[in-house]
Formats: structure tokens, sequence, C-alpha cells
């Protein structure tokens, strides 16, 4: 399984990092928030040393309830964060989270973005994917309900969450290879209008994301799924993040997008070892 990134071919058959840098001032984890050049920059260099294969660059918090940010605002954040990034590392592959058509197009067009990570799948903004698939780049279809403002008030789910979510994003995979975008990661939306413990039903049956045949990016990394569950504060959630992590990979995960690389790395590794093991005692 290839995903095409800017001309570069990058296999998710075996599990890549994507490291988070957030140049917001109000990121639900502060350890995430990148706004002197000097800590965008030391950002980067820990995701990329550590084994990140995707730098994920955002410039709107979509923590719950969060404040609404101006398409100016989140242009002049992304700009001057990309702008540093290239300059210091010009081959690296670039993500922006955005559910802008606007912003998309631009970061694209004047930074070489690679892959655009819109939480609103499609739903924020009914230009999006038309304009992915005129700028050829690869998208993260994510599940979510309503705007980051609205969306814990609507968990309610007819039949099951699991269900709804695929039935979401079966559709979107189809909107979007119609439209001809080939390079299309789907996201079950961990947090996004889900209750705690609809998260942990998504995650326990994540393996049947398996059959929408695309690669699954799953982003729970220091998330209130954890942290609530643990009664713990985001900075003290990293043990259960690195567990969670393993759960998601044995259920099919392709890409963990994470605040700490390294330990998703040794994540991958474990499993992996786990799973070369498994083969080899079924053969």
């Amino acid at each position: 399984m290839f995903l095409n990134l800017n001309g570069r071919l990058v296999d998710v058959s075996s599990p890549v990092v994507m490291g988070i840098v957030n140049v917001t001032p109000d990121s639900f984890y502060t350890g995430s928030r990148f706004l002197s050049e000097k800590s965008i920059l030391t950002s980067v260099d820990n995701i990329l040393s550590n084994g990140g294969t995707i730098v994920d660059v955002g410039a709107y918090s979509t923590r719950p309830s969060a404040e609404s940010v101006s398409v100016e605002e989140e242009l002049k954040r992304l700009s001057r964060a990309l702008e540093i990034i290239l300059k210091q590392f010009p081959n690296v592959i670039l993500s922006v989270d955005t559910f802008r058509s606007k912003v998309a197009r631009y970061v694209i067009e004047n930074f070489h973005v690679a892959m655009i990570n819109d939480i609103g799948g499609g739903t924020l903004d009914e230009l999006m994917f038309e304009t992915v698939a005129d700028l050829r780049v690869a998208y993260v279809l994510m599940h979510m309900r309503g705007t980051p403002q609205t969306m814990q008030t609507l968990t309610h789910y007819e039949n099951n969450v699991v269900s709804e979510v695929f039935s979401f994003l079966q559709k979107g995979l189809a909107q979007l290879h119609l439209l001809g975008v080939k390079d299309v990661i789907v996201d079950p939306g961990f947090g996004f209008a889900k209750t705690l413990e609809q998260n942990y039903e998504l995650l326990h049956k994540l393996h049947y994301l398996k059959e929408l045949n695309a690669p699954i990016l799953v982003g729970l990394s220091r998330k209130s799924m954890i942290y609530n569950l643990l009664r713990l504060s985001p900075e003290e959630a990293l043990t259960g993040t690195i567990a969670a992590n393993m759960l998601s990979l044995i259920g099919g995960a392709s890409i963990l997008r994470v605040h700490d690389v390294k330990e998703a790395l040794q994540t991958i590794r474990i499993f992996e070892q786990y799973q070369n093991f498994s083969t080899f005692i079924n053969d």
C-alpha cells in the first residue's frame, strides 16, 4: 500500500508516524504549541530525527469549543511556519491540517504541501473535494459532525457509531475517487462528535474500516478519551497514548498521528516484531 506524496512513494503497508506541529496558542496539549522560530525548527527536527515520515502543521485548534480563527489568521500562521520549516528542511513531507479549501489551495500552490488533513471530511467546505482533486494531493478524510464549537453536542447515532462512521467514510471515498483523487487516507475521528464510550467502541472495532481498502490514520495522542479515563492531564497521558496506539495498530492503523514520535516508533517496532512472530508461528 503506497501513497504518492509529491512524487515520492511512501509505503504504508508498514505503519508510519505523522508528527504534530501546532502553530496555535490554544492547542489542548501545551507541549504541542510551537510559536517561535526556534521551537518550530526544534519540533520538526525532533520528528524527523526520531523517524517520523510526515510533518502535520496546524494553525487552527480543533479542540472541543475552540475559538474560531479567520481564514486570514490561519494563512498568516501557516505561511510563517511553512517558510521557516522549508528553509531548514526543504525535502520534508508536509501535511497541513485545515478544513478550508482556500487555505488548502494556497499552501499547496505556494509551499508544495503534499497532503491535506481535513477534520471536516469535506463537510465544512463544499469545495474541498474539488480542490484536492484539482491539485492532485493526498487527502485525509476524517469523520466528524458539526464544527469544533458544536461537535460535542452531536454524539447521538441512530444505529451505532461504528456503522455510521463506516458509511460516512465509504461515501466520501466514493466521491473522491469519482473526482480522481487517488491517495485517500481515512480517519475515524477519535474525539470528534463522540463520547468516551463511543471512542472506545470505535477503537475496539477499528478493523472493520479495513474493508474500505484505504490506509487508516489514527489520531489518539494525549486526547481526552485517554486522560479523562485515567483522570490525568494531557501532559500526563503519554503512557495511555502508547497503549491506545498499540491497540490501533492491532486494529489496522497505517499512520499514527502523534505528539511523541520516538515513543510511537518504538510502539510500531514492538508491534511489527509481534506480527512477524505470529506470522512465523501460523506458517
